[in-house]
């Protein structure tokens, strides 16, 4: 089983690269698989029912979002009904949407799919680590591989988390800070993990956004509207490649230019 995890993809830049791109990308790599990160996808925060759609129509299989989920109104309803776009789970009980979805191959295998918020410098209503255990168990039993994007700002927090969950499930790929890391790799209980994923976007940028704007907030501290940038647009992820059982066999971290 080959699975693809294509980070933070951010504004209009990064969601045509996509469009354009993940198609082929897909045979290239024989991907049974795809779980991409869109929640920076609507003019760099939030994601719209209309830009969901079209990236699950360019051959993601299942969609996670992060802290800006709420970010676009119109979200709300179509989460409510939504299997294939996954919001943390770790929000308000109250909140719409599912957390944890199990979804199927082409060849019919079960992937369940886990989004997560991290506690330090996020809002996450309950910490991560207080519901994980109960997630992975529930997902485990109607499913032999187990995804989860963890959405988190500080570094050791999502190398604890991809420790903690080492042998239990089958990736724990990081996203949130659009930098790619160079950890790529399989823990010693057969778990996949990349500390961050990258970012699916405008590269020639501060994190996405046109660096003039984010340094100019930076150094006045005043609100700045923020755009996404235009130049260096590339794909960023990982690919992981695990047996029937969901043990990793490997991980690697992907890069490909427009």
């Amino acid at each position: 089983m080959r699975i693809l995890f294509l980070a933070d993809v951010f504004g209009s830049p990064g969601r045509r690269l996509l469009e354009q791109r993940l198609p082929s990308l897909r045979e290239e790599l024989s991907i049974d698989f795809c779980l991409v990160n869109a929640e920076n996808v609507s003019n760099g925060a939030g994601l719209t029912p209309r830009h969901a759609e079209r990236i699950l129509a360019a051959g993601a299989d299942a969609i996670t979002l992060g802290n800006h989920v709420w970010r676009r109104q119109e979200i709300v309803s179509y989460l409510a009904t939504s299997e294939r776009v996954v919001r943390p789970a770790n929000l308000s009980r109250f909140s719409p949407g599912r957390g944890v979805s199990v979804l199927q191959t082409a060849d019919g295998t079960n992937v369940a799919v886990i989004s997560l918020l991290g506690a330090l410098f996020m809002s996450a209503a309950r910490g991560p680590f207080e519901i994980v255990d109960e997630l992975v168990e529930d997902a485990s039993r109607r499913a032999s591989i187990v995804l989860v994007d963890f959405h988190a700002e500080a570094t050791s927090e999502k190398i604890g988390l991809a420790r903690w969950l080492d042998g239990r499930v089958t990736a724990v790929f990081g996203s949130h800070t659009h930098v790619q890391t160079n950890d790529a790799r399989v823990l010693p209980g057969g778990t996949a993990a990349i500390t961050d994923a990258g970012m699916t976007g405008p590269h020639d940028s501060v994190i996405g956004v046109r660096a003039e704007l984010a340094i100019e907030r930076m150094r006045t501290g005043m609100h700045v509207r923020f755009e996404p940038a235009e130049g260096d647009v590339r794909i960023e992820g990982a690919l992981v490649e695990c047996d029937t059982s969901g043990r990793a066999l490997s991980c690697v971290a992907i890069r490909y230019p427009t």
